[in-house]
């Protein structure tokens, strides 16, 4: 995992856009279409925005998003396939296909295996993804399963995690966080042949370190991303205030 620290969110949003719409029009030139995976949340708000403006053959896109809260219906302020609804599918009306995690389905099990047989033979091309306060990937949160290999899982949210999503103004207050959520699992996101993370702000500062000095631990689930060949860290300066000399 390498990593470029910009000046500020929107320098951060501009450059990891501009990463990930390369990569795709790389795959829609070799392949004649690009699958990919895009996240929500406000570390994503300066690069969707820069993305959508991006002259992408976005005819040529199968879309996936990285999770879900159970129980929410996409109208709730605070689902993420409405967030996308919003801030992406909404400004692409070309898009070939969004393919979202319908979490209020009635038989959860049943979505995921849908969600599981649509995504399992594809390639992944790029996963835009970002990293949570406790260092989460995706709805991953520590310990985090490594091994899982089906592309989404059902997991529970740690009250870090769920703290995170009521500070960030998603719900009125904590109990109203959901408890359990649709997650890409951590292997899942590994395949993925490129991955763009944006990660801003200080609060994010201590997820930054413990992903790029520390030690792979499922503690630390984005830690693993050091193992992967193709991935780069978008960070501003706040984000990266606790990195060492070294590596900064």
């Amino acid at each position: 995992m390498q990593f470029r620290v910009h000046a500020d969110g929107n320098a951060l949003g501009e450059a990891a856009a501009a990463e990930g719409a390369a990569a795709i029009e790389a795959a829609i030139a070799q392949k004649g279409a690009a699958v990919v995976v895009v996240a929500t949340g406000a570390s994503q708000f300066a690069m969707l925005a820069e993305l959508v403006t991006r002259p992408i053959d976005w005819s040529k896109l199968t879309v996936f998003h990285l999770d879900e809260y159970v129980g929410l219906a996409a109208d709730h302020p605070a689902s993420f396939r409405g967030y996308l609804a919003e801030r992406f599918v909404s400004k692409v009306p070309s898009l070939g296909e969004f393919v979202p995690v319908e979490g209020d389905a009635a038989d959860i099990d049943a979505e995921i295996a849908r969600l599981n047989a649509r995504l399992a033979p594809l390639e992944v091309d790029v996963c835009f993804a970002g990293i949570g306060e406790n260092c989460h990937l995706a709805f991953n949160d520590p310990p985090a399963d490594f091994a899982v290999e089906d592309p989404y899982i059902l997991v529970r949210l740690d009250e870090a995690c769920r703290r995170q999503q009521f500070g960030e103004g998603w719900f009125p207050d904590l109990a109203a966080v959901p408890q359990t959520a649709v997650s890409m699992s951590v292997r899942q996101i590994m395949k993925a042949k490129t991955i763009v993370l944006s990660v801003p702000d200080a609060r994010k500062a201590q997820a930054v370190k413990d992903a790029l000095e520390g030690p792979v631990t499922n503690a630390h689930p984005a830690s693993i991303l050091q193992e992967h060949p193709a991935t780069t860290l978008h960070i501003d300066e706040a984000a990266a205030s606790l990195l060492t000399g070294a590596a900064r």
